[in-house]
């Protein structure tokens, strides 16, 4: 089975120029966060400090237009960062960046040396295709809170992406759902890279070529395909 995600032209209509690319991997070999995933994740920080050069994340230019289409679907970004610049934002916190584990840990790097925002799915648990859209209001998005599985639904015109289960991760990429995310069990992953200009398609191949390069280092033998960017 192949993974070719899919963009509404509700949402090409909202945010013109928005692009995406699609890692898909499989004969992963998953685990706890190493010495070595940590030092990807420092080494990631450092790249991001030298690329904003004393700017706040959200001062970036790609930074910028994130906010820009968040705002246009009804979304507060300064109260709901999307993946990239939240994560940079601790990045250069006293905190730091979170060990996940090692697949997670390998597209966190990339995203924040980047500051593009990348996401990883277990593919085993996708259901159909991998869709982004605006919400009716009725999706459901099975979460976690308080300890207790619950069902959310997102605002009516929310961008999301969903698979034919339900919705995967809500105002765009800014949380997953625990059902597809990448655990130590997972085997085949999807991984999707996304931006918006003034970020180009080469730049977000080249870190979907880096993406590769990594999982391929951390999980010899995987088998790996790079979409075309869409």
């Amino acid at each position: 089975m192949t993974f070719a995600p899919t963009v509404s032209d509700e949402v090409r209509t909202l945010v013109p120029g928005f692009t995406h690319v699609a890692v898909e991997a499989h004969g992963l070999v998953n685990g706890p966060s190493t010495e070595e995933s940590s030092a990807l994740l420092d080494e990631a920080a450092r790249r991001l400090a030298a690329r904003l050069d004393g700017r706040a994340p959200h001062e970036d230019p790609h930074m910028t237009a994130w906010r820009t289409a968040y705002t246009a679907f009804g979304s507060k970004p300064s109260r709901t960062r999307n993946s990239a610049e939240a994560l940079a934002k601790r990045a250069l916190s006293d905190a730091g960046l979170p060990r996940i584990n090692l697949l997670v840990d390998v597209y966190n790097a990339v995203s924040v040396a980047r500051l593009i925002p990348v996401g990883g799915e277990d593919a085993d648990r996708v259901q159909g295709t991998m869709r982004l859209v605006r919400a009716t209001g009725q999706e459901d998005f099975v979460t976690v809170a308080g300890g207790e599985e619950t069902v959310e639904h997102p605002d009516p015109g929310e961008v999301v992406w969903c698979d034919d289960l339900g919705v995967t991760c809500r105002r765009w990429n800014w949380r997953q759902g625990p059902r597809t995310r990448l655990t130590e069990e997972t085997t085949s992953g999807l991984f999707l890279l996304e931006s918006l200009p003034p970020t180009t398609s080469d730049e977000i191949e080249e870190a979907a070529a880096e993406l590769a390069a990594l999982l391929e280092k951390f999980s010899p033998g995987a088998r790996i395909t790079v979409h075309p960017a869409g």
